[in-house]
């Protein structure tokens, strides 16, 4: 396996860091990748997304394949438990499929980060997220917003309701009760879909964007994307949402997006990020961007996954590590390995060069 350009040069900067860190202790090196052996330098441990498993796991394995002496650990759980274990230091970079928030952020608040480094948000995974049913007798369902946002509110409770009877006049839609599934952890994934629920029917969903979905709505609950998928799939008339990926076989709805019915692709995906801008106030490097979920052709569910990293660490050790591992993951390479293996979408090449600096201005 071959890493790409824009990962080697900082593989090998990460290499003679960790060489002389080895040499320091009196450690002998390992031939493969100059690191000692130690678990200051070779190891590194990620948490958070679960959305994003798939695509870590491909990551992991084809840098671990050609870094013979690193391992790298990824928990997939949950994104919130993913910004809460980088923040106490628990772990060196995270998954989350949102970025920090304002009020999160701030110099100091980082215990593996250098006492005046602030975190990066850095978009590294590209995602629809799907509405998943299992109803009998049901193959296809086209769903408005207000329709998805009723069912999900609690206002719309069986499968022959009028509404969605209206836009499936052709479906045999059964006078059955709706178990609509939601996450029950703090969930990335839900803060997406709620924000498209608020953007795109705010009449009927009310609520603001949350990682937590709103408990007075009802419905059932499941931890992690898989346990939402497995209670979709092999439940009777159940409908709920997930990361597409993780739910390749369970029936995906079709979302109105004006005048068109679009299915959860990732080419539908990624033209929602390309019509997106970065939150103002953040510093240069910081690529958290505020989703524009509204614009033409654009599959409106969708999930931007970030890696989150220190601007400086405590251990430059670490840092070569982090910089060499996420360069990789967001390289063209490392994208289209996720893109295989995940069905995400890449990141556009504009966008690459945007991480690559953020990542080479890592300290």
């Amino acid at each position: 396996m071959k890493i790409s350009k824009l990962g080697a040069p900082v593989a090998l900067i990460a290499a003679a860091a960790l060489t002389l860190s080895a040499c320091a202790a009196n450690e002998p090196a390992d031939p493969g990748t100059g690191t000692s052996g130690t678990a200051a330098s070779s190891t590194l441990a990620g948490k958070g997304a679960s959305s994003m498993s798939a695509a870590q796991q491909k990551w992991i394995a084809d840098y671990q394949s050609a870094h013979s002496g690193v391992t790298i650990n990824y928990s997939p759980d949950g994104s919130g438990a993913g910004r809460e274990a980088f923040t106490s230091g628990a772990v060196q970079y995270a998954g989350s499929d949102r970025p920090f928030q304002d009020e999160e952020m701030g110099a100091g608040k980082f215990a593996g980060c250098t006492a005046e480094s602030n975190a990066l948000d850095l978009p590294v995974y590209i995602s629809p997220i799907a509405v998943i049913f299992n109803v009998e007798g049901v193959d296809e369902l086209k769903l408005d917003a207000d329709t998805v946002a009723g069912i999900f509110a609690g206002t719309i409770t069986k499968w022959n309701d009028e509404a969605i009877v209206a836009t499936n006049p052709d479906a045999k839609l059964p006078d059955a009760a709706i178990t609509a599934v939601h996450r029950s952890d703090d969930s990335g994934t839900t803060n997406n879909f709620t924000d498209y629920l608020h953007q795109a029917a705010p009449s009927v969903w009310s609520e603001e964007a949350s990682d937590t979905f709103p408990a007075a709505f009802g419905g059932e609950a499941a931890k992690g994307t898989s346990a939402v998928v497995d209670a979709v799939s092999t439940g009777t008339n159940t409908i709920g949402y997930a990361d597409a990926s993780a739910a390749r076989e369970v029936s995906h709805a079709q979302l109105q997006v004006g005048d068109e019915w679009l299915q959860p692709t990732a080419e539908a995906a990624a033209k929602v990020v390309d019509a997106s801008e970065t939150i103002s106030g953040r510093s240069e490097h910081d690529l958290a961007l505020t989703l524009n979920r509204k614009a033409e052709g654009a599959y409106p569910a969708v999930l931007v996954s970030y890696a989150l990293v220190c601007e400086a660490y405590k251990d430059s050790a670490t840092a070569e590590l982090v910089k060499s591992f996420i360069g990789y993951v967001a390289s063209a390479e490392g994208q289209q390995a996720a893109a295989e293996a995940a069905g995400s979408a890449p990141l556009s090449a504009d966008m690459q060069a945007k991480v690559a600096a953020a990542v080479a201005s890592i300290k």
